[in-house]
C-alpha cells in the first residue's frame, strides 16, 4: 500500500481528526474518567455523611425507646402487684387498679412519643413492636379482672420489651456498623432491659406469689444476661463509659435490691407463701421496699440516657467528620480540576498556537513562492527588493519549538532559493534579450542588403532566390523578436498611430513562407493600439506559419478577421490533422 493512501480503521479515523480535537480527546477523556471516579468517591463520602447523620438521629431517638422499655417494665411491676393483691385480698374486697392503669397510660403515651420522634424514619420492625405494645390490651383486661400467675404475665411484657430493642436493628444497621455504634447502643439497651427485668423478677419473687420460685429463676437469668451485655458494652465503649454503666450496680437502691436477691437465694423453697395471711405479709414487705426499686429504675434510666447521649455525640462527630471529608474532598477536587483545566488550556495553547503559526507560515511561503514564480514567468518588471518571510516565533523549548526553529531555517533557505531563481531567470532573460537584439540588428542589416540587391537585379531566377533569402531573413528577425519578447523587451514605436487589424494581419503574413497559400477575409475595420501592434503581429505570424507548416501541401489556410461580441476576432483555419481534446487542453494550460 502506498504511504500516501489514507489509513483505514481506528488509526485512519484518528488521522482524519483535526489536531485540536485530538488534543481535546487526549486531555478530555482522562479528565472525564477522573471526574467520574472522583464523583463516585465524593458521592460515597456524601452518602457516608448522610448515613452517619441518619445514624446519629437514630441513636438519639433510641433514648425514647429506652424510656419506653422502662415504662413497660414499670407496667410489668404494677401488673404483678395488682395480681398479688388479688391473691392476698380478703374475700369480697377488690383491689383498685388505679396505679396499674396509670402505668398503662404512661406506656401508651410513650408509644406515641416514639412514633412522633421517629416519624417516617420509623423502621418497620419497630412499628411492629409498637403494635405489639398496643396489643397488650387483652392481657391488661385479664390482670384487672382477677389473679393471674406471674409466669403468665412475665412473657408478654418481657417479649414486648425485647421486641422494642430488636425492632431498632442496631446491630444490623450498616450506617452504625462502621463505627461499632450499633453494637455499642444495642448492648447498652439490652443491658438496661435485662437489669430492669432482673429488678422486676426480684420484686415479684418477694411477694410470696405461687410463682415466686419461677420469678427467682427469671431473676437469675436476667442478671446473667445483664452481665453478658455489660461485658459486650465494655468491648466497644471507652473505659469511662464502662465505669458509668457499672454505676447501675453501685448505688444504695441497687444495694437494697442486691440484698433481697441474696436473701431469696438462701432458702428458695420457702419463697411461696402457704396462706393468704403469709402472702399478705410478704406482699406488704415487698411493697414497703418498692420505692427502692423505683429509685433504682430512675438511676438506671438516667445512666442509660447519659450513655445514649454520649453515643449520639460520637455518632454526630462521625457524621460531621464525614460531612467535612466530603466538603474538603469536593473543594480539593474542584481546586485541582481548576488547576488541571488551566494547565491543560495553557499546554493546549502552547501546542496549538505554534502549529497554527507553522501552518500560516507554510501557507505564506507557498503563496509568496507561487506569486514569485508567476511573476518570474509572466512579468518582466525589475524588482530588486529581496523577499522577506515572517519568522515563526519560537516560544517553547520542546519538540514543537525545535520544529518552529527548523521551519524558520526552511523559510530562509526557500527565500534564498527563490531569490536565486529570480536572479537566474533575470540573467537568462537578459542573455536572451542581448542575443535577440544582436540577431535582430544583424537580420535588419541583412534585409537592407538583400533589398538593395533586389532593386538592382533583373534576372527572374535570381530574384526568386533573393526573395527566398529575404523570407528566411524575415523569419530570423521574427525569431530574434521572440527572444526579445521572452526576455521582456518590448519595442514600441511611440510616434506611430493606431493601425487597422486587417493591416496587422497582412504584416504578419508578410513575415512567413508560404504566404501564397493564405486566404485573407477581412470583415471589420477595428483599429489596434500602437503599443500592442508588434506583439500582435508576431503572434499572428507564428500562428499562421504553424497552420501553413502542419497542413497538407497545396491546401489553403483561411484567415478571417471579423467583429465579435467584445471586440474583434481573428480565426486561423487549416486542414491539418489537429490535436485531441486532451492534448489541446494540456497545451492551453501551458
Amino acid at each position: 500500500m502506498s504511504t500516501n493512501e489514507p489509513r483505514r480503521g481506528v488509526r485512519g479515523f484518528a488521522d482524519r481528526w483535526p489536531f485540536r480535537r485530538k488534543l481535546n480527546v487526549l486531555v478530555g477523556v482522562p479528565l472525564a474518567v477522573v471526574a467520574v471516579l472522583l464523583s463516585y468517591l465524593i458521592a460515597g463520602q456524601v452518602d457516608q455523611a448522610r448515613d452517619a447523620d441518619s445514624a446519629a438521629r437514630l441513636v438519639r431517638d433510641s433514648a425514647q425507646v429506652a424510656e419506653l422499655v422502662d415504662r413497660v417494665e414499670t407496667e410489668h411491676q404494677q401488673a404483678v402487684l395488682l395480681s398479688v393483691r388479688y391473691e392476698s385480698a380478703d374475700s369480697g374486697s377488690m383491689p383498685i387498679p388505679a396505679a396499674y392503669r396509670k402505668a398503662q397510660a404512661t406506656v401508651d403515651a410513650q408509644v406515641e412519643t416514639v412514633r412522633e420522634t421517629f416519624g417516617d424514619r420509623l423502621p418497620d420492625t419497630e412499628a411492629q413492636a409498637l403494635k405489639e405494645i398496643n396489643g397488650l390490651s387483652s392481657l391488661r383486661d385479664t390482670v384487672e379482672q382477677g389473679y393471674l400467675p406471674a409466669d403468665n404475665i412475665d412473657p408478654a411484657y418481657t417479649n414486648a420489651a425485647k421486641g422494642l430493642i430488636d425492632g431498632l436493628g442496631l446491630d444490623r444497621n450498616p450506617a452504625l456498623a462502621a463505627t461499632f455504634t450499633g453494637n455499642l447502643l444495642d448492648s447498652l439497651l439490652r443491658a438496661d432491659a435485662a437489669h430492669s427485668a432482673f429488678e422486676t423478677a426480684v420484686f415479684s419473687a418477694r411477694t410470696g406469689d405461687s410463682n415466686a420460685l419461677i420469678e427467682l429463676i427469671n431473676a437469675i437469668g436476667s442478671y446473667e444476661l445483664y452481665t453478658q451485655q455489660a461485658d459486650r458494652f465494655a468491648k466497644f465503649a471507652t473505659e469511662a463509659q464502662a465505669d458509668e454503666l457499672g454505676g447501675i450496680e453501685h448505688n444504695s437502691s441497687q444495694a437494697v435490691i442486691g440484698q433481697h436477691f441474696a436473701e431469696l437465694q438462701i432458702d428458695p423453697g420457702n419463697l411461696q407463701a402457704g396462706s393468704p395471711e403469709k402472702i399478705h405479709r410478704a406482699f406488704t414487705e415487698a411493697l414497703d421496699s418498692y420505692p427502692s426499686y423505683r429509685e433504682q429504675a430512675e438511676i438506671r434510666l438516667k445512666i442509660t440516657s447519659s450513655l445514649i447521649g454520649q453515643i449520639a455525640d460520637r455518632a454526630d462527630a462521625a457524621s460531621s467528620e464525614a460531612a467535612w471529608r466530603a466538603v474538603l474532598l469536593l473543594g480539593l477536587t474542584l481546586f485541582l480540576f481548576a488547576v488541571w483545566i488551566t494547565f491543560a488550556v495553557l499546554v493546549r495553547r502552547s501546542v496549538v498556537r505554534p502549529v497554527q503559526a507553522l501552518t500560516g507560515a507554510a501557507r505564506e511561503v507557498a503563496d509568496v513562492a507561487g506569486r514569485e514564480l508567476a511573476r518570474v514567468a509572466d512579468e518582466d518588471t525589475e524588482d530588486d527588493e529581496p523577499i522577506r518571510l515572517r519568522e515563526v516565533p519560537v516560544t517553547a523549548k520542546d519538540e514543537i519549538g525545535a520544529l518552529a526553529d527548523a521551519f524558520n531555517h526552511v523559510q530562509t533557505t526557500a527565500s534564498a532559493l527563490l531569490e536565486r531563481q529570480v536572479v537566474s531567470r533575470r540573467n537568462v532573460a537578459e542573455m536572451f534579450g542581448n542575443v535577440g537584439r544582436r540577431v535582430s540588428n544583424l537580420t535588419t542589416r541583412q534585409l537592407a542588403l538583400i533589398d538593395a540587391v533586389e532593386r538592382g537585379e533583373t534576372d527572374p531566377a535570381l530574384l526568386e532566390r533573393l526573395y527566398s533569402i529575404d523570407h528566411i531573413a524575415v523569419r530570423l528577425r521574427r525569431n530574434a523578436d521572440s527572444l526579445m519578447l521572452l526576455a521582456g523587451i518590448r519595442e514600441t514605436v511611440l510616434d506611430s498611430g493606431p493601425l487597422a487589424l486587417t493591416n496587422v494581419v497582412r504584416a504578419a503574413l508578410g513575415q512567413i513562407e508560404g504566404f501564397q497559400r493564405v486566404r485573407l477575409h477581412a470583415g471589420t475595420e477595428v483599429m489596434v493600439e500602437p503599443d500592442i501592434i508588434g506583439d500582435l503581429t508576431l503572434m499572428v505570424a507564428e500562428l499562421v506559419e504553424n497552420a501553413v507548416s502542419f497542413s497538407p501541401a497545396g491546401s489553403a489556410v483561411e484567415v478571417t478577421v471579423r467583429s465579435g461580441a467584445e471586440g474583434a476576432l481573428v480565426v486561423v483555419a487549416d486542414h491539418g490533422l489537429g490535436m485531441s481534446a486532451e492534448r489541446l487542453a494540456e497545451e492551453n494550460a501551458r
